[in-house]
């Protein structure tokens, strides 16, 4: 089984909380990111207003970090914008197998070392 040295955190969170969550993330060794614009779907989360179903905006931060960082943005991004408070963020991570298109100081398959970003 192939080691993967990159995870994909995702933070789906309420809209306006991107910033936020970058921030935090930043402190702790995150580079950057990408904001997605979505909308939740859930029944539950519609709202009726002047009788139109409304779904509330959200956003979603997707950051690729290594695995050793992981932990750190994910406990951060959870402080900055968590359930418990007003962004109502949820965040996972998942396994990245392979990346291209940068390398952050580790083991590309020829055995060299790769430092580019």
């Amino acid at each position: 089984m192939k080691e993967t040295y990159f995870e994909l955190i995702v933070a789906i969170i309420n809209r306006g909380y991107s910033d936020t969550v970058m921030e935090a993330a930043r402190a702790v060794g995150a580079r950057g990111g990408t904001v997605i614009q979505a909308r939740g779907a859930g029944s539950h989360e519609a709202e009726k207003f002047f009788g139109i179903s409304i779904q509330p905006e959200k956003e979603i931060v997707l950051i690729l970090t290594t695995i050793e960082t992981k932990k750190s943005i994910m406990k951060a991004v959870c402080q900055s914008a968590g359930l418990k408070t007003p962004g109502r963020g949820l965040t996972f991570s998942l396994p990245v197998d392979d990346v291209m298109g940068m390398a952050m100081g580790v083991p590309v398959e020829d055995g060299e070392e790769s430092d580019k970003t």
